[in-house]
C-alpha cells in the first residue's frame, strides 16, 4: 500500500486545469469546433500543452455539460488559467447556458 501524498510532495506536481459548462446539445457541432480551435490556438501559444474537450454522457435538464481538461509539465498556473478563459469568454459566451466553471486540481499519484 502507498502512502497518501503530504502536501509538500503535492507542491511538486503539476496542476491541472478542468472547465466545465452546459449548451443546448444543438450547438454540439459549433461548440465543439470553436473550442477545438481555441485549445489549437493555446497549444500554439504554449508549447507542451495538453488540451481535451469531453462531454457527459447523459443530458441535465435539456442542456449537455462540456469539459475541458489542461495540463502542462510545469502546471497551469493562476496566470495561464485566467490566459484560458479569458480567450474562451471572447470565442464561446454565444453558446453557454450559464457560467464556466473552472478548477485546478493535482494530481494523487
Amino acid at each position: 500500500m502507498t502512502e497518501p501524498m503530504t502536501e509538500q510532495m503535492a507542491q511538486h506536481l503539476a496542476e491541472r486545469l478542468y472547465v466545465y459548462y452546459r449548451i443546448d446539445p444543438t450547438d454540439l457541432a459549433v461548440v465543439q469546433a470553436a473550442v477545438l480551435g481555441l485549445q489549437l490556438t493555446l497549444r500554439r501559444a504554449h508549447p507542451g500543452l495538453q488540451a481535451e474537450l469531453l462531454r457527459r454522457p447523459d443530458l441535465r435538464d435539456g442542456q449537455m455539460t462540456l469539459m475541458e481538461t489542461y495540463a502542462l509539465a510545469q502546471g497551469v498556473n493562476a496566470i495561464l488559467a485566467q490566459t484560458i478563459e479569458s480567450a474562451a469568454a471572447e470565442s464561446l459566451s454565444q453558446w453557454l447556458k450559464g457560467p464556466r466553471h473552472s478548477e485546478r486540481f493535482l494530481p494523487l499519484g
